[in-house]
């Protein structure tokens, strides 16, 4: 939603009280994260109320088959880790393994987002295109924005999906690194963003049958 419809929606609806219920069942029928400010336009209540409500849950589904995934400004449900295998189990599917080459790239961006492919490259000493691409159609990652870099590459960081498959609520959750591993990911220094896509989608190209172990030199 934009902000000139949110405040519309804030202004025309009469306010509704947002229970714990309440903010659990609009979260349930969701088909996407949900920012605070659009729960709080669609409530007609204030932010205040609503980091309150999210607190409330998030305690009330500790011991549950559900849990409150939080990223940033946006927050959704998902499975709990518990119920994990269960579930794939009904699905009719064990999660997709990823490869070390995957595992590699992922933890950069985890630890480095938002991060330009360049940047993951320069990391790795490998070429990493096809690595980044099956990454984004399995939705793990997100291009946030645009580097301010010449040619203005995208920048990438971590989705919903990699929180729920790595049973963490918050990248807060990341295990520390190693400080030699830290020194170097700092070396590569941040990446500003010129132009952020907030509502990016991950590609859905299919994956190609190729080596992403290509080297750079």
């Amino acid at each position: 939603m934009s902000d000139e419809t949110l405040d519309a929606t804030a202004e025309d609806r009469q306010p509704i009280d947002l229970t714990e219920a309440a903010l659990e069942a609009l979260l349930f029928v969701a088909e996407r994260p949900l920012t605070r400010r659009e729960i709080a336009a669609l409530a007609g209540t204030d932010r205040a109320t609503v980091d309150e409500r999210l607190g409330d849950l998030e305690v009330a589904l500790r011991d549950r088959g559900i849990r409150l995934l939080v990223d940033g400004d946006r927050v959704e449900l998902a499975t709990a880790p518990d119920g994990g295998a269960l579930v794939a189990r009904y699905v009719g599917a064990d999660a997709v393994r990823l490869s070390p080459a995957s595992l590699e790239t992922l933890a950069i961006i985890a630890y480095r987002q938002p991060v330009t492919r360049a940047a993951i490259e320069r990391i790795r000493g490998v070429d990493s295109d096809y690595t980044v691409r099956t990454l984004l159609h399995r939705r793990l990652i997100v291009e946030l924005g645009r580097s301010s870099a010449p040619g203005r590459p995208f920048l990438y960081g971590t989705g919903f999906d990699f929180l729920e498959r790595f049973a963490l609520t918050s990248l807060e959750e990341l295990p520390p690194l190693d400080v030699d591993v830290a020194a170097r990911l700092a070396e590569e220094g941040g990446e500003p963003m010129t132009e952020p896509l907030f509502d990016a989608e991950a590609s859905d190209a299919p994956e190609a049958g190729v080596s992403d172990e290509r080297s750079t030199a």
